[in-house]
């Protein structure tokens, strides 16, 4: 029987070189983990010799301390009469008194008042506590790329045909390999835990029964074996018809090989019927915000351990390194930095072949080429909602790219096209597939919808489906296939694009049998 540690030993092991938490009662010493935790180290030393149960609990999986920390690393119970819980200090929302914020009894009504994705947002912000909302509205830098994303849809003008029958249209698009009702899936987006204590279920829940794809995020707050049975669970109870919809494994590829093997081994296991690789992240980039936020309950936490003696956070060890030993990780090096085009081969060779993989974040038309050579299967047009490199291409600017120096990839159709950023209405949606895309993609509107729970993420389905349906009406579109180029006007965004590529390719290579 395991000794039963008080608060006073914890408190005790509150720097760099001992850090011991609370999480749900039992003690743990992470301080070894410190330099692998895919949040960075100042999150947990923010905890250091304290309860970290409230931060811990939204945006982990079950089973995430078994996984990463040695047995001789759960150190046993503590005392409860001994300390006091961590409880954090963030309201609701940055302005309102505690008392008059949302309560769960009013969902309906703020639903029923919610008539776009906007809407949808703008409620969201009363729901989530503050490091929630910061977390997923951040962007980096300058905030350049979010606005990009943002004002390139207006660059693109609709041209509408008339006195057409539009009375019956047809929405369904296959992707990869998939029937969908609709031409828009989920997007990966990390901690849907934050949101709602159901997380990333809803959204599993929500794709299942309106038959839309959801491609879930590497870092959930489930363990993906839930995620995939909600998911099919809800098909089965639901009764809807499981032709339609699809779960895919949105893949970052970590520092740690083995790491990126078990994450494909879960993907399998689970039954996803996709890989989705993101390519955009050889580091984190710099979201202010959220950094900032950071930065101020850090120095609240380093106040009250001058104040106790207690030795403040350092710099990350510079001897830190990855599974190849190139030396130092880079800053923000959460991921792995040294990702290679030839890396597809073992990644391909892990999957078995299971299903298509796509490749997401590609920002430039050498790019997309290239993922064509390489035999991917879809091209995902990203810059990671603004999040990565600040001041990039929208992906409706990437897109208008290819078709200019790569025409080819779209009109013979040789991969999938996705594109996400700032997608917030049909008429968006409409004008990425007049263009040549095979579906886009939402992350923040549907993290945002997740704070309502599973009638939340339904509402944000029907709002924009309704969107699609009515714009295609309006246009004179009664199926997906209709949508061509001729319906937008592209000339302002055209006007920004590069005048020559030095990478121009006239045709395809022989495609890598990687």
């Amino acid at each position: 029987m395991q000794t039963m540690l008080s608060g006073k030993d914890v408190a005790s092991h509150n720097t760099r070189s001992s850090c011991w938490v609370i999480i749900d009662a039992h003690v743990y010493d992470v301080t070894t983990y410190l330099e692998k935790h895919p949040g960075g180290s100042q999150i947990l030393l923010q905890y250091a010799g304290k309860d970290a149960t409230a931060v811990y609990q939204p945006v982990h999986p079950k089973g995430t301390l078994d996984r990463f920390l040695e047995q001789d690393q759960h150190l046993g119970p503590v005392d409860p009469t001994t300390y006091t819980p961590t409880t954090p200090t963030e309201g609701k929302s940055r302005d309102q008194d505690p008392q008059q914020q949302p309560q769960k009894t009013d969902i309906p009504r703020l639903l029923s008042l919610c008539l776009s994705l906007h809407d949808i947002e703008r409620t969201a912000e009363k729901l989530l506590s503050k490091p929630a909302w910061i977390y997923y509205s951040s962007a980096a830098d300058g905030l350049g790329a979010l606005e990009n994303n943002t004002v390139d849809w207006r660059k693109v003008v609709l041209r509408p045909r008339l006195m057409r029958n539009v009375r019956r249209i047809d929405t369904s698009r296959t992707v990869l390999g998939r029937r969908l009702r609709y031409p828009f899936f989920i997007a990966p987006a990390a901690r849907a835990g934050l949101a709602n204590e159901d997380g990333e279920q809803c959204l599993a829940r929500g794709a299942a029964r309106r038959g839309i794809g959801y491609c879930v995020s590497s870092v959930a707050s489930f363990p993906h074996n839930d995620i995939s049975r909600a998911y099919y669970n809800e098909l089965k109870q639901s009764g809807v018809n499981s032709n339609y919809g699809a779960l895919w494994f949105q893949l970052y590829i970590v520092n740690e090989k083995t790491v990126t093997l078990e994450r494909i081994e879960a993907a399998k296991k689970g039954g996803y019927k996709a890989l989705v690789i993101t390519i955009d992240s050889p580091v984190i980039g710099k979201r202010e915000e959220d950094e900032r936020y950071r930065a101020e309950t850090s120095a609240e936490s380093l106040s009250s351990s001058f104040s106790s003696a207690q030795e403040p956070p350092l710099s990350p060890p510079e001897d830190a390194t990855n599974d190849e030993g190139d030396g130092p990780l880079p800053l923000r090096g959460v991921h792995s930095s040294t990702f290679r085009w030839d890396d597809l081969k073992w990644i391909r060779e892990a999957w078995q072949n299971l299903g298509p993989i796509a490749l997401k974040g590609v920002q430039t038309a050498e790019d997309a080429v290239l993922a064509v050579e390489h035999g991917i299967d879809a091209i995902y047009l990203s810059n990671h909602g603004g999040r990565q490199c600040d001041d990039t291409p929208s992906s409706i600017h990437t897109l208008l790219e290819i078709r200019r120096f790569y025409p080819w990839i779209v009109k013979e159709r040789k991969v999938d096209i996705f594109l996400d950023g700032s997608i917030r209405r049909g008429a968006d949606v409409v004008k990425a597939l007049c263009l040549g895309a095979t579906a886009v993609a939402l992350g923040r509107p549907f993290m945002y919808s997740v704070s309502m729970g599973d009638d939340g993420v339904l509402k944000a389905i029907q709002l924009l489906s309704d969107e699609i349906e009515t714009t295609m009406r309006l246009i004179g579109a009664t199926s997906i296939d209709q949508l061509n180029p001729a319906m937008v006007n592209t000339k302002r965004l055209e006007l920004e694009l590069v005048d020559k590529l030095d990478e121009l390719r006239v045709r395809p290579h022989k495609q890598s049998k990687l």
